[in-house]
């Protein structure tokens, strides 16, 4: 993916707008045909102007097709790299865009496009770098397995990041323009949202969370819940390295 450069002007609101105008919609999306297209019209239905992106990593599906037809903006990887990758080439593309937020939110129908204003409200209320969207969790409806690997692994980036983040495995998150341009990731798949996360709020980015619900359906998760923790763990041991990084501070 080529490198875009970020544009030095900051992107001024003008008080008549509607925030959420200002938002760009990343949802990265694998194999996601029977799905995408639903998230990507419940977005548009709010009728707040948000600028839709459709990341296909490498689908063998319609994901692409069903996308565009419901009025996205439809970039491609040829192969699969990884989410991480997937979230790369559509900030660069944000930054293309003179818009001064991207909210992330999953292909597969887990996020309702119906609380982007939350994230948005929750950010133009405290002027915070980062909202996580923080689900209300129902253990009831959730694997066992996977109730503990998302608990140690929010305990393991809270510890790396310096900073209790209830629900760090959320995908549903808005991240401001500054953030988008300065916090650099490396990882390729999944831990690229943790990596995020944990230099963020280690060079002192303001991190807030804003409940949102999560949606259970027949949606495919593509993270293994034995090799998963292991990454993670491997990302702490990377979090050391990246506090001697460069970074801003402002």
């Amino acid at each position: 993916m080529e490198t875009v450069e970020a544009r030095k002007n900051e992107v001024v609101l003008k008080p008549s707008e509607n925030p959420c105008s200002q938002v760009m919609a990343l949802i990265p999306a694998y194999n996601a045909a029977g799905a995408v297209g639903k998230v990507v019209e419940g977005i548009n239905a709010l009728g707040a102007g948000i600028t839709v992106v459709v990341v296909d990593d490498g689908s063998a599906d319609s994901t692409a097709d069903e996308a565009a037809r419901a009025g996205a903006i439809v970039l491609k990887h040829p192969v699969n790299k990884g989410k991480g990758e997937a979230l790369r080439t559509g900030f660069a593309h944000f930054l293309t865009m003179d818009l001064r937020a991207v909210v992330t939110l999953d292909a597969d129908g887990q996020h309702d496009p119906a609380e982007i204003p939350v994230l948005v409200e929750r950010w133009d209320a405290t002027g915070a770098d980062i909202v996580v969207g923080t689900r209300k969790r129902d253990v009831r409806k959730m694997p066992p397995l996977r109730v503990v690997t998302n608990t140690l692994s929010s305990l393991l980036v809270s510890l790396s990041a310096g900073k209790y983040i209830h629900d760090s495995q959320s995908g549903y998150r808005l991240l401001s323009r500054r953030t988008v341009e300065r916090v650099r990731t490396t990882s390729r798949g999944y831990g690229a949202e943790s990596e995020i996360l944990i230099k963020a709020a280690s060079r002192g980015y303001k991190v807030v969370s804003a409940p949102i619900s999560t949606i259970y359906g027949f949606e495919k998760s593509y993270i293994h819940p034995l090799k998963q923790p292991l990454r993670f763990i491997g990302l702490i041991f990377k979090s050391i390295v990246w506090r001697f990084e460069r970074g801003d501070r402002d």
